[in-house]
């Protein structure tokens, strides 16, 4: 397993990055704009994790601006922890063997979610390509929110 990334919402992307990169230190490793979705996400790392990060595009903090306005109450803003796994299909039966409800299964064989005793959403990716759809998760549904 490797960490990716945490995931925070920001309301004012321009008035963010100056807040992260220009003041906290930040760099800007990638970016990418979702048209259909009406989001952004750019990813920023500290200067002692930059060549890891542009190798293996972690450690980051994940900004996540969506283009249509929200009020972010009650914690909303923060988003998930990110961890990447070598078989989602297997982490996720591993997960649900010790009572771990799978909120939103890997029905793609790629990513998945599921909440932390704390209500924490942690997302779960799989290592490189795709895994092919397999049973049971292509026809599970999701449980709860994440």
């Amino acid at each position: 397993m490797r960490y990716l990334h945490t995931m925070v919402r920001v309301k004012d992307l321009e008035t963010s990055l100056h807040f992260y990169s220009t003041v906290f230190g930040l760099t800007e490793i990638r970016r990418y704009e979702n048209e259909k979705g009406r989001f952004t996400l750019v990813f920023l790392v500290a200067r002692d994790d930059l060549q890891a990060a542009r190798e293996n595009l972690a450690p980051c903090l994940e900004l996540t601006y969506n283009w249509d306005t929200e009020d972010y109450a009650g914690g909303r803003n923060f988003g998930h922890l990110a961890y990447e796994v070598d078989d989602i299909y297997g982490f996720c039966r591993h997960l649900m063997d010790n009572g771990i409800t799978i909120n939103r299964p890997p029905r793609d064989g790629h990513m998945a979610f599921v909440r932390s005793p704390d209500g924490i959403s942690i997302e779960i990716l799989q290592k490189g390509e795709s895994l092919p759809p397999a049973e049971p998760w292509a026809s599970m549904t999701n449980t709860g929110v994440w």
